[in-house]
C-alpha cells in the first residue's frame, strides 16, 4: 500500500464570527432521503439520518417505468429532520439556511394549488427514450449539441412531452413542470422556483441564449411558461412557511438558499467547481463528474454536458458527466453468486489481494445493468473473457471484477478528456467502490491519476451549499476549509506497466458495434 496515504485529520478550520451557526442539507435520492446537519464553523456533521431504512417503492407498472410519490419523498423528509434534530439536541433558532440536493432529470407537475398532478417520472423511467430522438432528428444534431450540448434524450423535457401526448387531462392540469428538488424546495416555501443548472439537466436551457430553449419547446408545443421563476442556484430561494416549519420541527422562516440535482452537487461537496477539477462516484452506478470552462459537448452524446452550480452568462461553468451503469453492481453481483458465502467486501477486497494486477489474463467487462450511454446506449452484457479452469478461480473473479469497473471508467474518461478535460486528480468520498484497495489503485494506475477521497457525501455538500448561498460563508474557499482529504493513492510505477496490458486486453474483448 506505498502508494496510498491515509492523512485523516487533514485540514484547517476557518473561524467564523458567532457561535452556533448550523446548516441543513438534504439529498433526496431513488432510494431515501438523507439529512445532515452541519456545524457551519467546524464543519462538523453533528447529526445525519436517511429514511426510508428499505429503498423507497419505485412504481413500475410497464416495463421501462419507473415512478415514485412525491408525498413519500416528503414523508420521508420529515422522518430525517425529526431524527437529527432529536439526535443533535440543535435548537431549530440556530439552523440559519437549507439546502437540497436531488435525484436528477425527473418530472414533476404541479397544479395551481401546487399539488401534484401525477406521480413523478423519475431519472430511470426509458419511455421518453424516442420523444427525445424524435426531437433530436427533427431539430438536426448541430443545433440541439451547439446549443443544448446534449440530444434531448430521454431527459425531463422528453417526459413532458410523452405526458402531453398520453395523458393530456393531466398536462392540461399543469400550471408548472418541475425537477424533484424544486418540489421540495416549493413544498417548503409556496415559491415555484427552479435553476438554470436544473434547467439544463432537463435539456431546457440554451446555452447561446442563456435562457430556456424556446426552440426545443416550440418544438414540442409547449409553453414556456410552464418553466417556473428561475432563481440563483446560491441564493435566496425562499423562506420555510409557519406551517411547513411546524410540520418538520424548524423555524419559521428559514431560508432556503441552495439546490442542486446530485451529480453536481457531489462534485460541490468535493470542491469541484474550476475548470480541469473531476469528482467521481462509484455506487451502484458510477459517475465521473469534470469541469469544462466552456460549452463543449460529445458528438455523439457519449457523454452529458449540463451547467455546474457556479455556471453563469459570464463565467461558464459546464459540468461533463460520464456514467457507467453496471459498476458496484457487479461487485455485488459477484458477492452474492460467487465469492464463499457470508463473506464481507472486505474479506473479498483481501482474497483478491493475493492475485496479481492484471489477474493472470483473465478480464471481465462490466456493462451488465442495461443500456449504456457511454457506448452509444448498447447493451452488451457483463461477459467473462479467457478463463483458464486450471489457474483462475474465486479470487481471480473479484480482482478482474474490481480492475473491469476501473478499466470503464477510463474508457469514458478518454472521451472526457477528448472535450478538454485533463484528468490530474480525481476527488471522491470514501464510500462505496472506492473502499476497494483493487479499484481505486487499479484507476490510479490506468489514469495516471492522483486520487483524493474525502469525509463528504451529497446530504454534507447540499448544507455548506447553502451556507454559501446565504453568506454564511463568504465564498466556496471559507465553506470548504474544512473539508478533511483523508487518503491519498498515487499511480504504481511497478504496476503501471501491467494495468496498460490488462486494460488492453480488456479493451480487446469488448464486443461493441
Amino acid at each position: 500500500m506505498d502508494h496510498e496515504k491515509n492523512i485523516l485529520g487533514e485540514g484547517n478550520s476557518a473561524p467564523l464570527q458567532g457561535l452556533g451557526v448550523f446548516l441543513l442539507g438534504y439529498d433526496l435520492g431513488s432510494s431515501s432521503v438523507k439529512a445532515s446537519l452541519v456545524n457551519a464553523e467546524t464543519g462538523e456533521c453533528v447529526s445525519a439520518a436517511f429514511f426510508p431504512k428499505k429503498e423507497m417503492e419505485i412504481k413500475s407498472v410497464k416495463a421501462g417505468w419507473a415512478e415514485q410519490s412525491p408525498e413519500i419523498w416528503w414523508e420521508n423528509l420529515k422522518a430525517a429532520t425529526k431524527s437529527v434534530l432529536e439526535e443533535s439536541k440543535v435548537s431549530a433558532a440556530n439552523i440559519k439556511a437549507i439546502g437540497i440536493s436531488y435525484q436528477m432529470h425527473g418530472l414533476v407537475l404541479v397544479d395551481e394549488n401546487h399539488k401534484a398532478v401525477r406521480d413523478a417520472i423519475i431519472w430511470c423511467d426509458s419511455r421518453a427514450v424516442p420523444y427525445g430522438q424524435k426531437a433530436f432528428d427533427a431539430i438536426g444534431a448541430e443545433k440541439s449539441l451547439s446549443h443544448l450540448l446534449n440530444s434531448p434524450g430521454n431527459f425531463t423535457l422528453a417526459k413532458l412531452a410523452w405526458v402531453k401526448e398520453n395523458e393530456s387531462e393531466n398536462f392540461m392540469k399543469a400550471q408548472y413542470y418541475m425537477l424533484p428538488g424544486d418540489y421540495v424546495a416549493m413544498r417548503m416555501t409556496g415559491k415555484s422556483a427552479t435553476t438554470a443548472s436544473g434547467l439544463s439537466e432537463g435539456i431546457a436551457w440554451d446555452f447561446k441564449a442563456e435562457a430556456p430553449a424556446k426552440f426545443l419547446f416550440d418544438y414540442f408545443g409547449f409553453d414556456t411558461a410552464l418553466v417556473p421563476e428561475i432563481v440563483p442556484t446560491f441564493g435566496q430561494q425562499g423562506n420555510l412557511k409557519a406551517d411547513i416549519a411546524s410540520e418538520l420541527g424548524l423555524a419559521a422562516g428559514t431560508p432556503v438558499t441552495y439546490r442542486a440535482g446530485d451529480q453536481p452537487n457531489n462534485a460541490l461537496s468535493l470542491n469541484v467547481l474550476n475548470p480541469g477539477e473531476v469528482a467521481a462516484t462509484a455506487g451502484t452506478s458510477g459517475v465521473v463528474y469534470g469541469v469544462n470552462g466552456n460549452a463543449q459537448y460529445d458528438p455523439q452524446s457519449r457523454v452529458n454536458s449540463f451547467a455546474h452550480v457556479n455556471h453563469t452568462s459570464t463565467n461558464s461553468r459546464v459540468g461533463v458527466l460520464l456514467c457507467i451503469n453496471g459498476t458496484a453492481i457487479l461487485n455485488t453481483w459477484i458477492k452474492n453468486n460467487v465469492a464463499p458465502e457470508g463473506i464481507s467486501y472486505a474479506e473479498m477486497n483481501e482474497l483478491a489481494a493475493n492475485i496479481p494486477v492484471g489477474s493472470e489474463g483473465l478480464s471481465i467487462i462490466p456493462f451488465g445493468n442495461g443500456a449504456e450511454r457511454v457506448l452509444g446506449n448498447q447493451e452488451p452484457g457483463c461477459s467473462v473473457h479467457s478463463i483458464n479452469f486450471l489457474r483462475h478461480g474465486k479470487a481471480h473473479l473479484i480482482r478482474a471484477a474490481h480492475e473491469g469497473i476501473a478499466f470503464s471508467f477510463k474508457y469514458g474518461m478518454d472521451i472526457m478528456n477528448e472535450m478538454g478535460i485533463e484528468t490530474k486528480t480525481i476527488r471522491a468520498g470514501h464510500a462505496n467502490l472506492f473502499l476497494s484497495p483493487i479499484f481505486r489503485q487499479t484507476l490510479a494506475n490506468i489514469t495516471g491519476a492522483t486520487i483524493e477521497l474525502y469525509n463528504t457525501d451529497g446530504s454534507i455538500g447540499a448544507a455548506r451549499g447553502a451556507g454559501i448561498g446565504a453568506g454564511i460563508y463568504k465564498d466556496a474557499a471559507e465553506a470548504f476549509s474544512t473539508l478533511k482529504k483523508i487518503m491519498v493513492i498515487t499511480p504504481n510505477s511497478e504496476d503501471v506497466e501491467a494495468t496498460k496490458v490488462a486494460y488492453e486486453c480488456w479493451l480487446s474483448n469488448m464486443s461493441i458495434k
